[in-house]
């Protein structure tokens, strides 16, 4: 009598390479594939512990887990079964990817985050770039060229994660298109990820349509926990969505991140060129540097093919000409990048061959090569 044509250790190697979809490691090195049993005929039983009760993203580790299985000669069909992960074993997850949750900011720590968990990005080994993108007055399109240049990033290949730090006007959610809220795995909140960008935001934890009313303080604990306790897990690129102007959350942003590079959002009117310049000043005071200037609404195409300049000309280029910095693009006004912001369907992703998603492709080029800073961080080299 012969033996099964697939044994368990064929079937594990298998699904190694299955990456949970929020965690983006293997559901085996997690310890999430708990039972494997093979039948007759070809069909295998198999058991993967969820994170969660209710994991959002249970149908795509099953068809995940299915695909890589039934690609196995012997396997005709699987017996997929689903439990979910005890308290400690959460806990462990958790230690394992995040570190120890007693250290973290949010656990009654009273001065700040000098008390709380390291923010990461701080570090000099730290490969994340954080592109902080500010302006000097709302209105300029900030947050619509943080998502586009988010996504552009990831498109490149790049691993990219968002912060919308403008507490008070956030809109990162809608205009990221993303559907879901943070999970929660032993207090470490797993950011919800779409078109390849990871993002946080307190809107994902305030009612819709309610104003968040807070001070100083409070802002500044928010900012932490976004930096320390969501599982970033050391993007490329970590992008801030800055509130406009020069107040407590970009003073606390500065100090949480001294390895920030700051590129200034602008319209090409004189009036908001000189407000913009604020923000470049204030991040001259931080000691951060500005990296460059992205100029937005800068022409309208008519029906008649002729270019429109709605808001005048020039604000962008004199604004990195007092700088010192480059123009790195000049984005023009269209219905188009404007509807994908108000649908969650940023026209970088869902029109990547129209004039503005080249504009921010080219932008994200130069910020990920011709911009990529000379000194080397590294925790292997050593000065002997």
């Amino acid at each position: 009598m012969s033996g099964p044509l697939v044994t368990e250790e064929q079937i594990v190697e298998a699904l190694r390479p299955v990456e949970d979809p929020e965690l983006h490691r293997s559901i085996v090195d997690l310890g999430m594939l708990r039972g494997i049993s093979i039948m007759e005929n070809g069909v295998v039983g198999i058991l993967i512990a969820l994170t969660v009760p209710g994991c959002p993203l249970k149908a795509e580790i099953e068809k995940r887990v299915s695909d890589a299985a039934t690609q196995l000669d012997g396997v005709e069909s699987i017996d997929l079964e689903f439990t979910v992960m005890s308290d400690e074993d959460r806990e462990n997850l958790r230690k394992t990817l995040h570190g120890d949750a007693g250290a973290t900011a949010g656990q009654g720590q009273a001065h700040g985050h000098a008390e709380g968990r390291v923010v990461p990005f701080s570090k000099n080994d730290s490969k994340t770039r954080p592109l902080l993108i500010s302006s000097g007055k709302g209105g300029v399109g900030k947050s619509t060229v943080t998502t586009n240049l988010a996504v552009a990033l990831a498109a490149q290949g790049y691993s990219v994660g968002i912060i919308d730090a403008d507490i008070y006007g956030y809109s990162i959610p809608r205009m990221l298109g993303t559907d879901r809220d943070p999970v929660v795995i032993d207090e470490m909140l797993i950011p919800p990820e779409m078109y390849g960008v990871r993002a946080i935001s307190i809107g994902y934890f305030v009612p819709a349509g309610e104003a968040v009313i807070w001070r100083g303080p409070m802002l500044h604990k928010a900012l932490e926990q976004f930096l320390t306790d969501v599982f970033w897990d050391e993007p490329d690129f970590l992008l801030i969505d800055m509130p406009p102007g020069t107040g407590d959350i970009a003073l606390s942003l500065s100090q949480y991140l001294p390895r920030g590079e700051v590129f200034v959002v602008t319209t090409p009117q004189p009036a908001a060129q000189k407000v913009a310049a604020m923000s470049a000043a204030m991040a001259e005071k931080v000691n951060l540097p500005v990296r460059g200037v992205i100029e937005n609404m800068s022409w309208f195409t008519g029906d008649d093919g002729k270019k429109y300049e709605i808001f005048g000309s020039g604000g962008g280029q004199a604004l990195a000409d007092d700088v010192g910095v480059p123009l790195i693009g000049q984005l023009p006004l269209v219905p188009a990048l404007r509807e994908g912001g108000d649908d969650g369907k940023p026209i970088t992703a869902v029109d990547p061959e129209s004039e503005s998603a080249k504009i921010f492709h080219e932008m994200a080029r130069q910020i990920a090569v011709d911009m990529k800073p000379k000194k080397i961080y590294s925790p292997e080299l050593k000065i002997l």
